[in-house]
């Protein structure tokens, strides 16, 4: 899962990213956002805000202009995916 994160990372040189988990898998948030930090050399955020999975898009208000990209973490991957670049995740 990072790798392909960390990729998509890489290809749009993001400095900032946001991670999104619901609630269920916030648990797991810390060690995926060292990981990829570590790895990637980055700025890694996480939303702390509830979340009922990756269609309740976080509003970040006076963050977007620091953050890069948000990646929203679900269980099911978005159908519009022409619209809202969206890869699933392993």
């Amino acid at each position: 899962m990072e790798k392909k994160i960390i990729s998509e990372i890489k290809k749009s040189k993001a400095k900032n990213i946001l991670l999104q988990f619901p609630d269920g898998l916030k648990p797991k948030a810390t060690k995926i956002a060292k990981k990829i930090e570590k790895k990637a050399k980055i700025n890694v955020f996480i939303w702390l805000n509830s979340c009922y999975g990756s269609c309740d898009i976080p509003v970040l208000g006076k963050l977007k202009k620091n953050i890069d990209i948000v990646f929203s973490f679900g269980h099911s991957l978005w159908p519009f995916k022409r619209k809202i670049k969206a890869m699933e995740i392993d």
